[in-house]
């Protein structure tokens, strides 16, 4: 049975507002297996006012918390936002465990914004809409837990990390002259390298599916 990750891309958040917010652990949210295996996002407590400022219509935000700035060491949590009047302004609560597992503590300044982009597994009947579908096809979005939405296939990785490209019909594999990506990202004008890359097609033998939310 297939399994993808799938990373999903925001087109709407080319440049999201950061907020400064305080993120601590609440046992009244739990760490499901699901959020562990990266099959569902952490759910996360916010005030509705901190929710609209975000202006996250999926109410889909990345958690920064920066561990060591000139060392450029940082820990991200991607989080589906729940508004909750009860919590304070400037304030996220998120499962117990969830941070603490990844920072040492239960609670820590952070930085807050609309995710850029954020990543899926899927698997069984979820997993099944990707196979046979091309580099330009749409599946429902609701897959990734956003009804009403459409996801573009805009590529994807083999478990080697050989890429799908567009125009190579068929999942399999293929050694191809290439000047440009995807497979090959040239350092000399006009420079062109031989690379072994996979087809347009989603298969069982492809491992992560690149896409991005659409109308």
């Amino acid at each position: 049975m297939a399994t993808f990750k799938v990373v999903v891309g925001d087109p709407g958040a080319k440049k999201p507002k950061e907020l400064y917010v305080r993120v601590v652990e609440s046992g009244e949210l739990r760490l499901t297996e699901a959020m562990k295996e990266g099959k569902e996002l952490l759910r996360a407590r916010a005030n509705p006012k901190l929710v609209e400022l975000l202006k996250t219509p999926y109410r889909i935000a990345t958690i920064r918390v920066w561990k060591d700035r000139a060392k450029k060491e940082k820990v991200s949590l991607t989080v589906r936002l729940e508004p909750d009047p009860s919590v304070p302004d400037a304030t996220v609560y998120v499962p117990a465990g969830s941070l603490s597992e990844k920072l040492g503590s239960s609670e820590a300044l952070a930085e807050m914004f609309r995710a850029k982009c954020f990543q899926i597994v899927v698997d069984g009947s979820r997993a099944a809409v990707f196979i046979g579908k091309r580099i330009g096809e749409y599946v429902d979005a609701s897959v990734v837990g956003i009804p009403g939405k459409r996801l573009v296939i805009t590529g994807g990785t083999d478990s080697s990390g050989f890429p799908m490209v567009p125009g190579l019909p068929g999942p399999a594999k293929r050694s191809l002259l290439l000047s440009s990506p995807p497979g090959f990202h040239p350092r000399n004008e006009g420079e062109r390298r031989r690379k072994i890359v996979r087809g347009d097609t989603i298969s069982e033998e492809i491992v992560q599916v690149n896409t991005k939310l659409v109308d």
